[in-house]
């Protein structure tokens, strides 16, 4: 498909911290990514830890935490894992069905999309 980056605002949830971050978007990767020093910056605080499975199928666990994210004009708090140092920012499939963004492979860009809802 092809890669491409977006930027977007992150901040801590009382909006006191924020950084604008160029993140690489990854369909194939369930959350999203920061390096754990932009998070500690942000004040974003540790909940949990998951694991979570890497392209060359090690499980490793990461601390998760919640960030807003201010990305084409929408803002929600969401999960973020805390990458390793020094690692670049991933903006995963969870964050984009979340924001109803879908991906633009031939014009590396991001498309509104309609959410997908069951009738009952």
């Amino acid at each position: 498909m092809g890669t491409f980056a977006v930027t977007m605002l992150v901040s801590d949830l009382m909006h006191r911290r924020s950084r604008t971050v160029e993140a690489l978007v990854d369909t194939g990767a369930s959350h999203s990514v920061l390096a754990e020093e932009v998070l500690e910056e942000l004040g974003v605080q540790r909940l949990w830890k998951a694991p979570f499975q890497l392209a060359d199928d090690r499980v490793v666990e990461y601390d998760v935490g919640q960030s807003l994210l201010l990305l084409d004009s929408r803002e929600l708090a969401t999960v973020v894992v805390f990458g390793e140092p020094g690692s670049g920012a991933l903006l995963g499939a969870t964050r984009l069905e979340i924001f109803n963004l879908g991906v633009d492979p031939i014009r590396k860009r991001l498309i509104s999309i309609r959410g997908l809802l069951m009738r009952f």
